[in-house]
């Protein structure tokens, strides 16, 4: 596996690599930088320049994850449901990622003002095709 970072101005893989026994290959991005903010295709189009299976992506707040054109997006939102723009009553959330061979499972932990904690889970086999 191998996940690349945004460095300011320019794309480059920041040479960090996690061997997770896995296939995918995984974009990093703060989420400042895709305008207008969020955008699905905005967010496509960094995760195509990177080429990679999966993008990750912030910024918002908002939690998102979903799976387009046989990628899959990641927005982990934001832990202590913290105000955004964006979003204007996020709710409390984030994500853990298991990676094994060609698989990629998250699991979605998030509390709604219900106030019961709701987990899910997701998963994303490398080479389906998505929504």
């Amino acid at each position: 596996t191998t996940i690349l970072l945004d460095s300011g101005d320019r794309w480059e893989s920041s040479g960090i690599n996690a061997e997770y026994g896995g296939q995918f290959k995984i974009g990093l991005i703060h989420g400042h930088q895709i305008v207008p903010w969020g955008d699905h295709d905005a967010i496509a189009a960094v995760c195509r320049q990177l080429d990679v299976d999966v993008m990750v992506s912030g910024h918002t707040h908002k939690l998102e994850a979903y799976q387009q054109d046989n990628k899959f997006y990641i927005n982990p939102g934001s832990v202590t449901g913290a105000y955004s723009p964006i979003e204007r009553n996020p709710v409390p959330a984030f994500i853990l990622m298991d990676i094994q061979a060609s698989t990629l499972v998250i699991y979605v932990y998030s509390l709604p003002p219900e106030g019961e904690m709701e987990v899910k889970k997701i998963e994303f086999k490398k080479g389906e095709k998505g929504e």
